[in-house]
């Protein structure tokens, strides 16, 4: 009898969960579905990403991690390189895909991928030709006994970034058809190879930065590769890529409407990968690791909130299209106490840290201030409020505030990042972003306040 009461109870919690999740407007529902897979995938990426540090630490040794972590952050520079094409093509789908045109957007796509396979050709042979006149040496302040041979890993990373480059086109086309929860799925099973890899390596070689670039860089690729093979012959077989619909004349029309987020991409490069090289220089590659120590811990957050909103961008873009003010101003509401919270969460964490770092790493000697763990909380803070309203503000097109934002950002960010970093250490670098966050915040609530009011004119409407 008892058996039988409990399955009625968990069969009643079940349909409640599932009722509110099939609950509301179609564009609310296919984001809630989503949110929740997304969570799923995404909460075993962190799990990853967590098992990943110590092992890969323990194999190459905390000074070549650092160098490892600056690799990555002057790698993704070069996601530049796209001129914001990806973005361009994002919200150019989510708009054929808002009224069903599946030729335009098949159009859209194929000229995307030809475009970024010219680039991504141009760019390898440039850099195979510069790499050589290049001091890797003296930019990560490393030695050159302790890694030999950084050039050639340099130019692998590279190559394999390229190839990354084009195969993710298929993230930004699951991304525009509201399928954001595959793009999880995808990133969690490149993750699992990458972390088989790793343990392969730790079993079998010894302290070699360029096997871990192929591991972690390259392994992964193949993963990409598969799924857009997979996804554009099965369920998005509408969608897939012709060589007879390349047009570079569409092309430039996604470079126009990419120009803006193109030059945004600028400004959030400043804001959000330029820290490494500022730690490098003012206190070398081992204050490199213990900084992104503290940012994976509390990224975990940032992570959790993104998986929540990203649905939404091209959400807000489908419902500006049509009109449907409502629905935005409701989805808000609820981002803003999602966003209190998330706070609330970051200050639990904070205090726990200590004891969490010492779980995480074990034996390694790895020192996190206390300061710095604290810097990260505003961090979590300004940079999630940021996003809410830049994600509605990208969605729609509405980015001309935001991008002199973004040019005042990279004026001011790094000399204080400098600065503050040789009063509080790691943590000023962490807060130099914060008080840039603070300014960009205030303004862009306002600017979103005055759209969603239909009132905005002038620079807040552009």
């Amino acid at each position: 009898m008892n058996i039988i009461k409990v399955r009625i109870t968990v069969s009643l919690i079940f349909e409640k969960i599932f009722g509110k999740l099939l609950k509301g407007h179609e564009r609310s529902i296919q984001a809630k579905k989503n949110i929740a897979l997304s969570f799923l995938f995404k909460g075993l990426s962190i799990t990853i990403n967590i098992i990943l540090v110590p092992i890969t630490i323990s194999y190459i040794n905390s000074n070549r991690y650092g160098v490892w972590l600056i690799l990555s952050s002057i790698i993704s520079w070069m996601n530049l390189f796209d001129v914001g094409l990806g973005n361009g093509l994002r919200n150019k789908l989510s708009q054929t895909h808002a009224f069903k045109q599946y030729s335009r957007s098949k159009v859209y796509i194929s000229s995307t991928y030809a475009v970024l396979l010219i680039v991504s050709i141009g760019i390898y042979l440039l850099f195979f030709l510069v790499n050589q006149f290049v001091n890797w040496y003296a930019i990560l302040n490393v030695s050159q006994a302790s890694i030999y041979n950084l050039n050639e890993v340099i130019l692998l990373f590279v190559g394999f970034f390229c190839l990354q480059f084009i195969l993710q086109v298929i993230n930004v086309v699951l991304t525009a058809v509201h399928a954001t929860s595959k793009v999880s799925l995808i990133s969690v099973i490149s993750q699992i190879t990458a972390l088989i890899a790793i343990y392969i390596l730790t079993l079998f070689t010894k302290d070699s930065l360029i096997l871990l670039v192929v591991a972690l860089s390259g392994i992964p690729l193949l993963v990409q590769l598969i799924a857009t093979f997979w996804y554009f012959s099965k369920q998005y077989k509408h969608l897939a890529p012709s060589f007879q619909l390349i047009s570079f004349s569409q092309a430039k029309g996604l470079l126009s409407v990419g120009g803006y987020f193109f030059l945004l991409q600028i400004g959030s490069l400043v804001l959000f990968e330029t820290d490494n090289i500022v730690i490098t220089q003012l206190f070398g590659p081992n204050e490199v690791t213990s900084f992104n120590i503290a940012y994976k811990l509390f990224s975990v957050l940032v992570n959790v909130f993104t998986i929540v909103i990203t649905p939404f961008w091209s959400a807000f873009t489908d419902a500006y299209t049509l009109n449907d003010f409502q629905w935005i101003e409701k989805i808000f509401k609820k981002m803003y106490l999602y966003w209190i919270f998330t706070i609330a969460v970051a200050v639990i964490l904070v205090m726990i840290s200590p004891l969490l770092y010492r779980l995480w790493l074990g034996n390694l000697a790895i020192n996190i201030p206390i300061l710095l763990s604290i810097a990260m909380v505003l961090y979590v803070a300004g940079f999630c409020w940021l996003m809410i309203h830049c994600y509605l503000l990208n969605g729609i097109g509405k980015i001309r505030l935001q991008l002199m934002l973004y040019i005042i950002s990279t004026l001011i960010n790094i000399p204080l990042a400098i600065y503050l970093g040789k009063i509080w250490g790691t943590a000023g670098v962490t807060l130099s972003n914060v008080f840039v966050f603070l300014y960009m915040d205030i303004l862009l609530f306002i600017q979103c306040k005055k759209i969603l009011n239909r009132n905005a004119t002038g620079i807040w409407n552009m």
